[in-house]
């Protein structure tokens, strides 16, 4: 595989203990891997790089990997895989409301690491693709551009929108007025089994109302179907991207 080929992977953990065997062993796999020993140093090589995943440490002196991981998720839309202590699974829920792709428990089995990183850096190629190539959606005077993750209101405002945001609602604009349960829409969002963090998915549904419901707190696009999950209750069109 040629260099500019390979997946481009950013470690940012303070024990070197850990980092530096497993940036060799991740470069063994075929990855192009750089380190950081804080938060601090990855936002200094995120200014020259552009990794395709970020494997983040929670626990780290100075700014902390949730901090760290929110600004990746949400400004930079990088895919993140959280590091994490054995039996600490609150900064687990917190990782994954704020937009992780996946954690791994140390100590872990490298070999399964490397299978979740290449899971992840699939659904991120997948994020941007669609089965009607690059078509848009438009939903009750909504628009969201899948290749620019641009959502437009129906005034034609720009309204921001994170990755677990934009992963969430494809989700619901290709199964619409489907009813989707916890676990197929934590199956489709973060790519895992993970019925242990039902609460993340309703921070997320939470977040997106807030963002395209008139009233957040009386749902009319999202609605909740009390035993079932959740469901979009709109048709949804696909139309040619605007050249812009």
């Amino acid at each position: 595989m040629d260099e500019e080929d390979e997946p481009r992977l950013l470690i940012v953990d303070d024990e070197a203990t850990l980092r530096e065997p497993l940036a060799e062993y991740l470069a063994r796999q075929g990855f192009a891997v750089t380190e950081a020993d804080s938060a601090a140093r990855a936002r200094s090589l995120l200014r020259s790089e552009a990794p395709d995943l970020v494997l983040l440490d929670i626990m780290m002196p100075g700014e902390d990997g949730l901090s760290l991981c929110r600004h990746l998720v949400e400004a930079r839309d990088i895919p993140v895989i959280l590091l994490t202590a054995k039996g600490e699974p609150t900064d687990r829920i917190v990782g994954l409301e704020i937009g992780a792709d996946d954690y791994v428990v140390k100590p872990f089995e490298p070999r399964e690491l490397v299978a979740r990183i290449r899971s992840v850096l699939r659904r991120a190629g997948r994020a941007t693709a669609s089965s009607e190539g690059d078509d848009a959606y438009e939903f009750d005077g909504w628009h969201l551009d899948p290749l620019k993750r641009r959502l437009t209101d129906p005034e034609g405002a720009v309204v921001p929108i994170s990755s677990a945001e934009f992963r969430l609602l494809t989700a619901l604009l290709d199964r619409p007025r489907q009813v989707l349960d916890r676990d197929r829409l934590l199956d489709l969002v973060q790519g895992r089994e993970a019925h242990l963090f039902d609460r993340a998915i309703d921070n997320q549904i939470s977040r997106l109302r807030r963002k395209i419901e008139v009233d957040s707190r009386n749902p009319q696009l999202v609605q909740t179907v009390w035993g079932g999950g959740y469901m979009l209750a709109a048709d949804v069109r696909r139309v040619a991207r605007s050249a812009d």
